[in-house]
């Protein structure tokens, strides 16, 4: 399983080699009693033309292009992956091959279960690779009523990074991650600087570039405070 994941993530890797220009999209809404949904989205569409022309060919700067069946069973596995997950429910994804955006979507029971969709996999990493990334990426405490969104940098990303080939390295100068975090009590405040709170006090909104999360400059990390 670890490996067929490893390989996956290396094909969606291949697509981005394709394009400079693609963004990660985090959504989660979260309810007071700590269920919720999560909506992770894989958008390529400002590059649509070129990929849809790049598609049409075995490889790219020594690197093979994955064909939409190689897409459409990644995310199948991922699917039944979630299926698999205690507490993760009513599971949905979308394929849109004319503007290349992809989803996946599900409902969980608790904030702890969306740690176990890659908690294996950033463990058996940590252990082959022995970097320290941390295992759980989300907690939702009911009595102090704070949200985190976790992240430990490692310097393992920066290496990894510059051992790519140059042309290799320019596919992330205009790739970014956004995440958009909705609630059902008004947010206080927030511990990330780059996080922007919604006019309505009921969603924080963050976007980092690419560059800067992988040279740790900036970081997705957030503690947030909601009202009591």
């Amino acid at each position: 399983m670890f490996k067929k994941y490893v390989t996956y993530g290396l094909l969606f890797f291949t697509m981005t080699l394709c394009t400079s220009c693609f963004e990660i999209l985090e959504e989660i809404n979260l309810n007071t009693d700590g269920s919720g949904t999560m909506l992770v989205t894989f958008n390529l569409s400002k590059s649509k033309t070129k990929l849809a022309s790049i598609m049409l060919l075995d490889s790219v700067n020594g690197h093979k292009v994955p064909s939409k069946n190689d897409i459409s069973l990644a995310i199948k596995d991922a699917e039944d992956h979630l299926k698999k997950i205690q507490g993760i429910s009513n599971i949905k994804k979308t394929t849109d091959y004319e503007n290349y955006i992809f989803t996946i979507a599900c409902d969980f029971e608790k904030v702890s279960n969306l740690d176990a969709v890659f908690k294996d996999l950033i463990q058996q990493h940590n252990k082959r690779e022995n970097t320290k990334f941390n295992s759980t990426n989300f907690t939702y405490n009911k009595t102090l009523n704070t949200f985190q969104r976790q992240f430990s940098y490692d310097n393992t990303i920066k290496k990894s990074f510059y051992k790519l080939k140059s042309d290799d390295r320019k596919i992330f100068e205009d790739a970014s991650y956004t995440s958009i975090y909705r609630f059902n009590d008004l947010v206080k405040n927030v511990s990330n600087s780059n996080a922007k709170i919604s006019p309505n006090k009921k969603a924080v909104f963050l976007k980092i570039d690419a560059m800067s999360l992988i040279l740790g400059e900036k970081n997705i990390a957030n503690t947030i405070q909601l009202s009591k």
